[in-house]
């Protein structure tokens, strides 16, 4: 069964959001929305938009076309903005409900893989008169991706925009997991057997000497890891852990180790030793 997630990019159109210098939210929020649903589509998620482009439509509009859709999650990025700059730093998580076992799971979660990445954990925060939030079916979080007023935050945005895409992505693999299914179209090309569980890649290449390069640095830090081949590219991927929550423990310590990282599971056919 299909795990399908909603985003989407906040305000759009005549409807800047929150500027500070050269930078626009509604344009920063929807580069996000585009990158983190790619990462989700090729995951094997079905993720859905409620723009993919910069139009606006009103929080009732979104609401709407959310139920209209229908999924599993709905997730709104924006960007958080001070009285002051600089005064604040940080990323928030708002939800309806704090009784809500899922919202506050999902937001909990993304907060803690953003903390990862660098961004100061300001918590959960129950907002009641938020339409996006009090009008849609299924669980739903909005997202504050720092504050667009803090040059802390912005740094984190100029220099590890993708390791956020990542903990954005990594939260929602955490909560919402897909069923486990080999996926389609792929062909042995090695006798070796993939052994069950969760693998934290930790690159992708063009050429095989690169990759295992990788992996032979990785080695001398002590991690198992191997090759996998799809054509025509080779990941490295380090693991097996049996479940989830210890790839995520093993992929932050990858991060803590400099390499930019990325949860995969079972199934996977091509490998090479």
């Amino acid at each position: 069964m299909a795990v399908e997630i909603i985003l989407d990019a906040g305000h759009g159109g005549f409807d800047k959001g929150a500027t500070y210098k050269e930078l626009v939210e509604k344009d920063q929020v929807l580069q996000l929305t585009l990158d983190v649903g790619r990462r989700l589509e090729a995951l094997g998620y079905v993720v859905k938009y409620i723009r993919t482009t910069d139009i606006y439509e009103s929080p009732y509009q979104k609401a709407e076309k959310a139920n209209e859709l229908g999924g599993d999650y709905f997730l709104s990025f924006h960007r958080n903005y001070a009285v002051e700059d600089n005064l604040y730093h940080g990323v928030q998580s708002l939800v309806y409900d704090l009784e809500n076992e899922k919202d506050i799971a999902m937001a909990t979660t993304l907060n803690q893989q953003l903390e990862l990445v660098g961004f100061q954990d300001l918590g959960v925060e129950e907002v009641k008169d938020l339409i996006v939030l009090r009008e849609t079916d299924m669980p739903a979080v909005l997202l504050e991706v720092g504050f667009i007023n803090s040059e802390i935050d912005n740094a984190l945005w100029k220099n590890r925009y993708p390791e956020i895409v990542d903990a954005i992505v990594s939260a929602i693999q955490i909560v919402a997991p897909l069923p486990k299914e080999a996926p389609v179209g792929r062909r042995a090309v090695s006798a070796v057997a993939l052994s069950p569980g969760y693998y934290v890649q930790t690159g992708v290449f063009k050429h095989d000497i690169n990759a295992a390069y990788q992996l032979e640095r990785l080695h001398m830090l002590g991690y198992d890891g191997m090759i996998y081949y799809e054509k025509p590219y080779y990941g490295v991927w380090i693991g097996p852990m049996k479940d989830l929550e210890e790839s995520v423990v093993l992929q932050n310590k990858l991060r803590k180790d400099g390499y930019r990282t990325f949860i995969v599971s079972d199934g996977m056919e091509e490998i090479i030793t």
